[in-house]
C-alpha cells in the first residue's frame, strides 16, 4: 500500500487548509484511513480516522475544527482543517490500516510521507 499526501503549507492562525491522501496498491483489506501528526519534541498522535463504513474518531483537540472524509472511488482521504491554531503546527502523516478497533488497534498499518503544516503569523 502506498500513500501519497499533499496539501500542507503555511497558514495564519484562524486560517484553513485541506490535506489529501491517495491510497494505491493492494488496499482491499484496508478498512481505516486517517491522519496522525507529530510536532517537534512530541510523540506522533492520532488526529482523525475514518472507517470504510464512515465511522470517525477525532482527537479532542481538533473536534469541531477538523473534518475527515473519504472518496472511495478515488481511494482518497481528506482532512479539512479550519480555525487553525499555532499548536496545530506539525508534520501530518497519512495512515492506512486494517483496524480491529477504530483508531486504537491494528492488525497492520501503513504510513505515507509527512506533509508539513505550519500555523504562524
Amino acid at each position: 500500500v502506498q500513500l501519497q499526501a499533499s496539501g500542507g503549507g503555511l497558514v495564519q492562525p484562524g486560517g484553513s487548509l485541506r490535506l489529501s491522501c491517495v491510497a494505491s496498491g493492494t488496499i482491499s483489506r484496508i478498512n481505516q484511513l486517517g491522519w496522525y501528526r507529530q510536532a517537534p519534541g512530541n510523540q506522533r498522535e492520532l488526529v482523525a480516522v475514518i472507517s470504510s463504513g464512515d465511522s470517525t474518531e477525532y482527537a479532542d483537540s481538533v473536534k469541531g475544527r477538523f473534518t475527515i472524509s473519504r472518496d472511495n472511488f478515488k481511494n482518497t482521504v481528506y482532512l479539512q482543517m479550519i480555525s487553525l491554531k499555532p499548536e496545530d503546527t506539525a508534520v501530518y502523516y497519512c495512515h492506512a490500516a486494517r483496524a480491529v478497533v477504530l483508531g486504537r488497534q491494528y492488525e497492520y498499518e501503513y504510513w505515507g510521507q509527512g506533509t508539513q503544516v505550519t500555523v504562524s503569523s
